[in-house]
């Protein structure tokens, strides 16, 4: 299963896997299938992982079948989208043929057995290319799973394949490489880094993903793909086997349809890992069973100023509707203060490129000719940051994570957008050096991203909406520390009486 990295595209990819042998080993008629099976129905690729699940440990449907089913509309579909870089067939379909037997033995995993999901490439999957999205790892194929992956896997989801990023998990992608479509507008940004993942997702070519985070990452391409995203407290999750962008900031999420399958992945891939040393040793509070319990009484914190200047009025009505449906249910709105967020980006940017240069030590700037224009000028310009820089960027991000953790005892969530703007219109070169006037462009107010991975603090993404050009808009709910319960069972109450998680796109 190596790339040709002269002509490396999606396609090219998933005919190394050998398309041609699986069709004669699997012979698969989708017609058939729903015909014969009436729990298959057209859409059932838009089913949550929660729907889907029951249905399999019911025996109403095989993962075999579904199985089939999503790698055939990823074959159908994705030549549109871009979003694997590669397919994992014959190993998914064995999983699931394995895990099928199981069932009939009495052996049930959870919530997530037999369940096809998609893995952000930049996760280490065992004797799979592993690439980061840069041509430099394109030789690059891991000997073991990333504790993520194995944790999934141990808990019975599927893995179809690996999906597509910017180079590096930073903000360009690499030439040679494919970059993902956005499915509710070819003509929109499709989200930073976790893209594949965002569009997948949404598209319903997997029924959740991984994703990471490093200043938006899984918040973005939430945001602008119409899905949800959560991303965890920093070292709540392994990020064991899984390529660095900037450590100190990295963290790794579900990105899913609901706040439902959000909460069931988190609980499988959450928790202390010996292979990690900055994971957190509490143990996991369960989400699920107390997911619907009511939110009445709880103090919900809103910054009007901060949550409104620069961003655009749909996004602040929409924010708006949310904060009302939440009081209709009980909650308290509590106004409070978000600490100053002006140097945030600046030093943010200084400890990124910085931490970048380490994560990529291997291969820069040995190979550095193998790295795209985008993040090759971002490593040369993480070898300039300066002691001085460094500490000063260091010390701006510890004041603020103080000032933030002091406002959010007060509150159990706060409100404010995933960001500032619905999506606009993509780069039309989105290989190229990312300057701050191109950033602009598609995030032109960046305040709501950045200053959470300082601090580390749990978000939850979730759809509040849509445009007047029917494009989806994003609310983020931010926690305290190890705040995720509640953040879900906030996210779940505003989602259960709303249906923007119930439109998907018409591919």
């Amino acid at each position: 299963m190596k790339p040709n990295v002269n002509e490396l595209s999606r396609r090219n990819a998933v005919k190394l896997i050998g398309l041609g042998s699986l069709a004669l080993q699997f012979p698969f008629n989708p017609l058939i299938e729903k015909v014969n099976n009436p729990f298959l129905t057209q859409d059932i690729h838009y089913a949550t992982i929660t729907e889907i699940g029951r249905l399999i440990k019911s025996k109403k449907i095989s993962s075999f079948e579904l199985t089939k089913i999503m790698l055939t509309r990823i074959k159908e579909v994705d030549h549109q989208l871009k979003t694997y870089v590669t397919l994992m067939e014959e190993q998914a379909l064995q999983t699931a043929k394995n895990l099928d037997q199981e069932l009939q033995n009495g052996i049930y995993r959870g919530p997530l057995h037999g369940i096809p999901i998609g893995i952000k490439d930049l996760l280490y999957t065992k004797n799979v290319h592993t690439m980061a999205g840069t041509i430099a790892l394109a030789e690059f194929i891991p000997d073991y799973d990333a504790t993520v992956v194995t944790r999934l896997e141990e808990a019975g989801a599927i893995v179809l394949g690996k999906l597509t990023l910017c180079e590096g998990a930073f903000s360009s992608y690499h030439p040679k490489l494919e970059v993902p479509v956005n499915p509710w507008n070819a003509n929109l940004w499709s989200g930073v880094s976790s893209s594949g993942s965002g569009v997948a997702t949404a598209a319903g070519l997997c029924f959740g993903s991984i994703g990471t985070d490093t200043g938006g990452s899984i918040r973005y391409p939430s945001a602008v793909n119409g899905c949800v995203g959560l991303k965890p407290t920093y070292g709540r999750v392994s990020r064991y086997g899984v390529f660095g962008l900037a450590e100190s900031m990295d963290h790794v999420g579900p990105m899913t349809r609901s706040v439902e399958d959000a909460a069931i992945m988190f609980e499988v891939m959450a928790g202390f890992d010996p292979k990690d040393p900055t994971t957190i040793t509490k143990p996991v509070q369960k989400i699920i069973p107390n997911i619907s319990s009511s939110i009445n009484g709880l103090r919900i914190g809103f910054d009007r100023n901060y949550a409104t200047y620069n961003v655009e009025p749909e996004v602040a009505e929409a924010i708006d509707k949310v904060l009302f449906e939440l009081k209709r249910q009980g909650a308290e709105i509590v106004d409070v203060r978000m600490p100053d967020v002006s140097e945030i980006n600046n030093a943010w940017y200084y400890l990124c490129i910085a931490e970048a240069v380490l994560a990529n030590a291997k291969t820069f700037p040995s190979n550095k000719e193998s790295y795209g224009p985008g993040f090759l000028y971002e490593l040369e310009s993480g070898l300039k940051v300066t002691g001085t820089e460094y500490a000063q960027a260091s010390k701006i991000r510890a004041e603020f994570t103080g000032q933030l953790n002091q406002m959010l005892e007060s509150i159990d969530c706060f409100v404010c957008p995933s960001m500032a703007n619905i999506a606009h219109k993509k780069l039309d070169d989105p290989f190229s050096i990312e300057t701050i006037e191109m950033w602009e462009s598609l995030v032109p107010n960046d305040v709501f991203t950045k200053p959470f991975n300082f601090s580390g603090s749990p978000t939850l993404s979730v759809p509040c909406g849509f445009s007047s050009k029917n494009i989806p808009i994003s609310v983020q709910f931010v926690g305290s520390d190890l705040s995720e319960a509640i953040l879900c069972r906030i996210g779940y109450a505003y989602e259960q009486q709303t249906e923007w998680h119930n439109k998907h796109p018409e591919i």
